[in-house]
């Protein structure tokens, strides 16, 4: 009996430096194997001797690593088809941009083991800008740094090839960085239809290299990403073309009811007011009957641009329609709307055009007024009390502003037409 275990220990020493010598089997797998081995050993009923069948030893030893090899393997191929469909699936469930981004962070993430940080930075016409980050502690969209002119990030985009770095440390690439510990990285460029959409990094707090499967898999990811990023910027164009007036680059009309109806809903919940300001040009028929309407547009493109300069950043300006501009003011009271409109009225008196003719153009602006809840409940009702409140103006305050009257409701041009002269003018 005592033969039979020093022969099996024998066994498994043969066997462990078998294993050890053996460069294609991974360490953390080396322990595995032994286990393994131990185990069927111990269920065999015959007796191995370790002296006398070293050759036999060491077949044993290489039929297990083999079949071992060929189990990994499946359940590798599996693993992978498993990871590609969850990233099919999450990168091609939404069309908006920072939700994909999003997405393929946490999938990098989630493929490479001792993962520290994932980024993702867009490039275009030679930049590259900040498109989203996830960390082991979970936080988001919180760049550890930016790219440097001559770092990885510029140089996986710039070349468009994958780029490993084993440890930071004692890498060319971070000698002016000066990393002080160690850590892997792998940049890996988003290329889809031969142009780079950007560049993925993928670090790790240890050094070392990366597992073939962990760069296939990555490279996998990278390849879906770019083609869902393009997408998802190709989207945004589209979307950003249709709320864009071709004229003055301004929001369109369209642009101007989705942002109205995101400022009702924020003033419900918040139980706060917003203002809305329609606004006509007055003189602007005589430029374009005097100059054609090349001019015209070249006017209303300018001077729309000019006005959307001076607002606020968290205000919004939309060409309603030919020559009239609608402002939406976010947490505005009449009193403060009152106060604005009249500064846009004034700034006319600033603006200067050159065009060809030379010739001074006469310009002038007047407005009409309302503000939730105090003239209407709904954005469209809203919309139409400050129209109402423009027309008025221009029949009577001509170069000034009016303020709605009360609730209004649908629209009524006989109506308006008999209505007394606002009360609250300027």
């Amino acid at each position: 009996m005592k033969n039979q275990k020093d022969n099996r220990n024998g066994v498994l020493h043969k066997v462990r430096e078998i294993i050890e010598e053996d460069p294609t089997i991974a360490v953390e797998e080396k322990e595995d194997l032994l286990k393994l081995l131990q185990v069927l050993m111990d269920s065999s009923r015959g007796n191995i001797d370790s002296e006398e069948n070293e050759n036999q030893v060491r077949e044993f030893t290489q039929e297990v690593i083999s079949k071992h090899s060929l189990i990994k393997l499946v359940k590798q191929q599996a693993d992978e088809l498993d990871a590609l469909k969850r990233i099919s699936l999450n990168l091609t469930s939404s069309l908006d941009l920072q939700t994909v981004l999003d997405a393929v962070v946490a999938e990098a993430m989630r493929l490479t083991r001792n993962a520290y940080a994932a980024h993702i930075f867009l490039y275009s016409h030679g930049n590259l800008a900040f498109g989203a980050s996830l960390n082991i502690h979970g936080e988001r969209n919180k760049p550890i740094s930016m790219p440097r002119a001559q770092g990885l990030t510029y140089s996986v985009a710039k070349d468009g090839e994958m780029i490993i770095v084993e440890n930071m440390r004692n890498h060319p690439l971070y000698e002016e960085f000066k990393w002080d510990a160690d850590g892997s990285i792998v940049g890996i460029p988003l290329k889809f239809n031969n142009a780079i959409e950007g560049v993925m990094n993928l670090s790790r707090a240890v050094s070392g290299r990366f597992s073939s499967t962990e760069l296939r898999l990555l490279g996998l990811l990278a390849d879906q990403a770019a083609m869902a990023v393009s997408n998802a910027r190709l989207h945004k164009f589209m979307m950003e073309m249709a709320n864009t007036d071709s004229v003055t680059g301004l929001p369109n009309r369209r642009a101007l009811d989705e942002r109205l109806q995101e400022e009702w809903l924020h003033a419900k919940r918040n139980s706060t007011s917003f203002s809305v300001v329609m606004m006509d040009l007055d003189g602007f028929k005589t430029v374009n009957d005097t100059f054609g309407h090349d001019v015209g547009d070249e006017l209303l493109h300018s001077l729309f641009n000019f006005l959307a300069g001076n607002i606020r950043t968290s205000d919004f300006l939309a060409r309603y329609g030919g020559d009239e501009l609608t402002l939406v003011m976010h947490n505005t009271d009449l009193s403060a709307a009152e106060t604005v409109t009249k500064k846009m009225i004034d700034l006319m008196i600033e603006y200067r055009f050159s065009h060809s003719m030379n010739t001074p153009l006469k310009l002038g602006m007047t407005a009409g007024i309302a503000t939730y809840p105090n003239h209407a409940h709904t954005p469209s009702d809203l919309l139409r009390a400050a129209d109402a409140a423009l027309y008025h103006a221009k029949k009577y305050y001509r170069g000034s502003f009016a303020v709605a009257k009360g609730v209004t409701g649908m629209l009524n041009s006989s109506r308006l037409k008999e209505q007394e002269p606002p009360e609250t003018t300027n």
